[in-house]
């Protein structure tokens, strides 16, 4: 249950990032379908590349008090889009790093907001 709810939130925030970075990231049509294909993807790279680069650019991180991190999630929200587009034909275009580091900044912002008003069970 706390995967299906974690990925319903993850796909709502990429729905989020989609309708207020409009110049910059475009979705084709069945957009529920790309929204949930793309929260997917965007999971499993996060899980599995994000760690990797971060520990990678762990003396940036340190130097820049954290800040590069936003610079890393605006890459795996581009890296992601490509794996959507690329290998699985799934409509969600990232027109450049600018538009996906905002994107990933508002799905931080709406991930980290559904998870205060949804409580996971203990």
């Amino acid at each position: 249950m706390k995967f299906l709810t974690r990925w319903v939130i993850t796909g709502l925030a990429v729905f989020a990032a989609a309708f207020i970075v409009k110049p910059g990231i475009s979705v084709e049509s069945n957009g529920w379908v790309v929204y949930a294909v793309m929260a997917l993807i965007l999971s499993l790279v996060n899980t599995f590349l994000r760690p990797i680069l971060k520990f990678l650019s762990c003396p940036l991180i340190l130097l820049t008090l954290g800040i590069f991190v936003l610079v890393i999630n605006g890459l795996t929200f581009w890296l992601a889009s490509k794996i959507a587009v690329n290998w699985f034909h799934v409509g969600f275009y990232v027109d450049g790093f600018w538009p996906a580091f905002w994107g990933a900044l508002i799905v931080s912002v709406v991930s980290i907001f559904f998870n205060l008003i949804i409580k996971d069970e203990k």
